[in-house]
């Protein structure tokens, strides 16, 4: 059984179909990219199956529960995470404070007002700091981050609820050649208990860590397979020469 299944999405904005009649599935313990060019659909797609946006037309499964209408809050709930492009850390507290607070939203009321959370959560948050590898900045400010750092936070942040999947926006974006790569190798062990879905424009980072591809031409699927089948499409090699 797939863990998510996106079937006939269509989003209309206006006079513009940004999507029209995309589909995605995604299976256990997989990570799934979403390329194409500037303008083919990809982070609407996203925002659909996030509940970001509603889709006009089609359905949205996630673990053999139709979740269309749900809310990116119930979804949440359900074990679906979102971290978009632009990073959403809260920039004057520490890094173990953004974390704590991450790990806080899924705590019980009674915790929360005895003030349990902390103590009880701080081997959590030294081991999600540890894992992406800031755990010697874990008492700075997050603003004296590099922007890459503060990716990687952020997607720490994501996985504080312990997701069934992580769904990732251009998380490289801005980021050096070296942070792209520290990235991929902080993202990989995660797949033991995550399933992702990665909408990426650097076509070497996301052929490194997905074992599928769909590939999106003017709001349609043009492609879906493995990075070798995608590779080795003619029209996939056609629009990224076309739009070259």
């Amino acid at each position: 059984m797939p863990l998510l299944e996106a079937a006939g999405i269509r989003k209309i904005f206006g006079k513009l179909t940004a999507v029209d009649g995309a589909a995605l599935t995604v299976r256990e313990n997989e990570f799934h990219g979403l390329i194409g060019p500037n303008g083919s659909g990809k982070s609407t797609l996203m925002k659909c199956i996030a509940g970001a946006e509603v889709p006009t037309q089609g359905k949205v499964r996630f673990i053999n529960t139709d979740i269309t209408t749900f809310t990116p809050t119930e979804r949440a709930r359900a074990g679906m995470s979102l971290k978009f492009q632009i990073t959403s850390v809260l920039p004057s507290l520490t890094l173990y404070d953004n974390i704590l607070l991450a790990l806080q939203g899924h705590c019980s009321l009674f915790d929360l007002v005895f003030s349990r959370s902390r103590r009880q959560l701080h081997d959590q948050v030294m081991m999600m700091l540890t894992q992406f590898r800031l755990a010697d900045r874990a008492f700075d400010a997050a603003a004296a981050l590099s922007h890459g750092q503060q990716q990687w936070l952020e997607i720490a942040m994501a996985l504080a609820g312990k997701p069934r999947l992580l769904l990732l926006d251009e998380p490289t974006g801005g980021m050096s050649l070296e942070e792209r790569r520290v990235t991929g190798e902080l993202l990989r062990p995660i797949k033991e208990h995550c399933s992702l879905v990665i909408v990426e424009h650097d076509l070497d980072f996301i052929r490194d860590i997905c074992d599928r591809l769909t590939v999106l031409d003017q709001g349609r699927v043009l492609a879906t397979g493995s990075v070798a089948e995608i590779q080795a499409d003619k029209s996939v090699q056609e629009i990224y020469l076309r739009r070259a």
